[in-house]
């Protein structure tokens, strides 16, 4: 198997994967309330966990309920 032949399934988990961060790093700047943690503590959880952790980590644990 080459690299060429995973591009198909690797080219849209990196899309996703972006997509995640951008959202939750909007999310993270735009909004004042969390229910752990700080602004900082968050954006350092979202950007060193850029993988996938991070931003589900986020959205889960961190996102203040609207």
């Amino acid at each position: 198997m080459t690299f060429s032949d995973l591009l198909p399934f690797l080219i849209p988990l990196v899309i996703v994967q972006f997509l995640l961060l951008f959202i939750t790093l909007r999310h993270v700047l735009t909004h004042k309330n969390y229910k752990r943690g700080s602004r900082a503590l968050w954006l350092v959880v979202v950007i060193i966990g850029m993988e996938f952790i991070g931003p589900v980590l986020y959205l889960l644990l961190g996102r203040e309920d609207s």
